[in-house]
């Protein structure tokens, strides 16, 4: 009982910050995690059974792990999500109930707490409160997908890049997070482009001094530019 409660305050302390737990109270939280195990996932693993994604729900105590679809003829990817610390999954899968046709994978080794689907949605109805931690979360989340799609049929490849640089960006210490570290094919799923279209608008923004690449490091050197680049880019589509 004692290790018990020692995981349960770890995990208080890891998620801080996280919507699900921070409307709760101590002993509601502390009843919500005692659902939870703790899983470790290596870098590079897959979840390709949709099924697996119905039975289990996830918070991620640490790494980062894409949600993703793939086009069954011609094989283009498109990551939808790039999930990180204090992030769930699948949201969708405990609200309807439905299987979700994604996949998932860690782009690091990554740390979960997995809890049965059936419990959870039986605590939920115990704990209806708990459902306003949860909604604006999926809000968020739908929000994301509305505008990954509108950017996907208003945007050019350039502008979806200079956008997704610039909200990756920190706001106290000016570094990029997340993206950092990425491969130019990740990134380039990230924006719904390929690997070699992505490398050619990279160099470009490397030759105007904007940003430093480096073996496996994109570094942001002058968000200005950046920033002026995209307000230009968005007034030249607004002419047309």
């Amino acid at each position: 009982m004692k290790n018990e409660s020692l995981l349960n305050l770890k995990y208080r302390e890891m998620l801080h910050g996280c919507h699900l737990l921070n409307a709760l109270d101590k002993e509601t939280s502390k009843s919500f995690l005692s659902m939870f195990n703790e899983e470790n996932w290596k870098k590079n693993t897959c979840i390709l059974n949709h099924k697996k994604l119905s039975y289990k729900f996830h918070i991620i105590l640490s790494g980062r792990i894409k949600m993703y679809r793939v086009d069954p003829i011609t094989g283009k990817e498109l990551t939808l999500f790039l999930l990180t610390k204090c992030d769930v999954f699948d949201v969708f899968c405990l609200l309807d109930g439905r299987d979700h046709d994604v996949y998932y994978e860690c782009l690091d080794d990554a740390i979960v707490l997995a809890a049965p689907m059936d419990t959870l949605r039986k605590w939920l109805e115990n704990n209806p409160d708990t459902y306003k931690s949860l909604l604006p979360y999926a809000g968020k989340q739908l929000r994301l997908l509305e505008n990954s799609v509108t950017d996907m049929i208003f945007s050019d490849i350039s502008t979806r890049l200079l956008q997704l640089l610039i909200k990756n960006v920190k706001q106290n210490s000016g570094d990029l997070e997340l993206i950092h570290d990425l491969p130019n094919k990740e990134i380039a799923h990230l924006i719904g482009s390929t690997r070699a279209v992505v490398n050619r608008h990279l160099q470009q923004l490397r030759k105007n001094g904007s940003i430093k690449l480096s073996r496996n490091k994109l570094e942001v050197q002058d968000l200005g530019i950046l920033m002026n680049m995209l307000e230009f880019r968005k007034t030249a589509q607004y002419l047309v």
